[in-house]
């Protein structure tokens, strides 16, 4: 294979993907500084209405054909966004930006280990469990987690889940229009009680060049350059080389936050990423009845 070729198939789509991941988690410790001006309901707010804003002049949804029918699972989608945003953005308020992301990452790792029953798959289980444990606040830890911001992060994997599920179906029916028109329905949900609770704080032009950052960064350049690394990789590497985004965020709270780890809860982490990218690597769908 020639040179160019090779870099063009194989190492730009992953350096894509590793920018992707960097970016969000960078946008993910921005929005946490943000969290002291108008709290995790109103970053969430506005991140998510100023992506929606962009993503609609980049990739035109009113040009989407919507019936009611297709409806339901755009705006399943759409709901399922809002609330994995905004969990996560909660549970930041309390827990470190590593072991946030590696607690949402149950989410789409339950739903993968759902589709086989082979004895190699609990141990991906097991190992995931591990990680979990070695999270719990315990009263021999010294710097225990809270178990509310814990609890938020296993909903907002949860909702990860759900998001899977529902915006495969939903892109199945709208096309490139999907994310855009499912960010606008998560936008609409979170809206309010962002306002709720910053009142108009929300609207202060002295934020929003920070805020058009965490949108940008969390949102607009990571989707759009997933989106060319996922048309590029086989989804099995794609799955995990993703398994690696609790680390980058680990590394972006220490960077950008000073959020310093101890050892148990680098452990669990990496336990957590170890479980996602075996359970990627050797994963198999149950077979289709005949």
């Amino acid at each position: 294979m020639p040179r160019t070729t090779q870099f063009s198939l194989v190492i730009l789509p992953i350096l894509l993907l590793l920018i992707a991941m960097t970016s969000i988690q960078s946008g993910a410790s921005l929005a946490k500084g943000l969290f002291p001006e108008i709290g995790a309901s109103g970053t969430t707010a506005l991140r998510l209405s100023l992506a929606a804003l962009i993503l609609c002049i980049l990739m035109r949804p009113w040009q989407a054909k919507l019936t009611l029918q297709s409806s339901r699972s755009l705006l399943a989608y759409g709901l399922s966004l809002g609330g994995m945003n905004l969990l996560f953005y909660l549970s930041l308020k309390t827990i470190p930006l590593g072991i946030a992301v590696a607690l949402e990452f149950t989410g789409p790792l339950g739903l993968a280990l759902l589709s086989s029953r082979r004895l190699l798959d609990f141990v991906w289980i097991a190992l995931a469990v591990f990680g979990l444990w070695l999270l719990l606040p315990t009263g021999q830890s010294d710097v225990p987690l809270d178990p509310v911001g814990m609890a938020l992060a296993l909903a907002a994997g949860l909702c990860w889940a759900l998001y899977i599920i529902f915006g495969q179906k939903a892109g199945a029916e709208h096309g490139k229009q999907t994310v855009a028109l499912g960010t606008i329905v998560a936008a609409l949900l979170v809206f309010p009680i962002g306002i709720w609770q910053a009142g108009s704080g929300l609207f202060s032009v002295d934020l929003l060049p920070v805020a058009l950052g965490v949108a940008v960064l969390s949102s607009a350049l990571p989707y759009s350059l997933e989106m060319v690394a996922l048309t590029r990789l086989p989804a099995r590497t794609f799955s995990i080389l993703m398994s690696m985004e609790p680390a980058i965020a680990a590394l972006s709270g220490l960077l950008f936050l000073s959020e310093r780890l101890t050892l148990n809860q680098w452990l669990a982490i990496s336990a957590i990423i170890l479980a996602s990218a075996g359970a990627a690597a050797t994963i198999r769908p149950k077979a289709k009845p005949l």
